[in-house]
């Protein structure tokens, strides 16, 4: 049970709705993380802003290690399955008008039926993957 974590898991889930919030709460947007960062490569109005969410979503698991002696996270490694996963990531969110944390964090929240239903495809997507990988 090393994986069984549910304070560390408590911790992470208030600070993702409290981010969600804020940024619901300061500049109207929902925390969609796949749409934040393509409209932060591809469109030039609120670049700045999404820059700054996307740079501190990378950083952010660097300053709590330098922070946390025990704490440690992995990088996945760079291989083609790597990137035609995230490719196919990336054609699914556009697919689906959204990604996990669009729907699934802030839609759900929002008490948005077509939110509820792309995280249940989302989430027996991935059991169905998982249990055949």
């Amino acid at each position: 049970m090393d994986n069984f974590t549910p304070l560390s898991a408590l911790i992470g889930g208030t600070f993702i709705g409290l981010g969600a919030l804020l940024l619901m709460a300061t500049l109207g947007r929902i925390a969609g993380i796949s749409g934040i960062t393509s409209l932060a490569i591809f469109q030039r109005e609120g670049r700045s802003w999404r820059l700054a969410f996307v740079v501190g979503l990378l950083l952010g698991p660097v300053v709590v290690s330098l922070l946390l002696s025990d704490f440690s996270f992995s990088t996945p490694e760079l291989s083609i399955r790597t990137v035609m996963a995230g490719m196919l990531v990336g054609l699914g969110t556009a697919w689906g008008s959204g990604c996990t944390s669009g729907h699934g964090v802030c839609g759900i929240s929002r008490f948005s039926a077509r939110s509820l239903v792309a995280t249940l495809v989302f989430m027996a997507a991935g059991v169905f993957t998982a249990s055949l990988f």
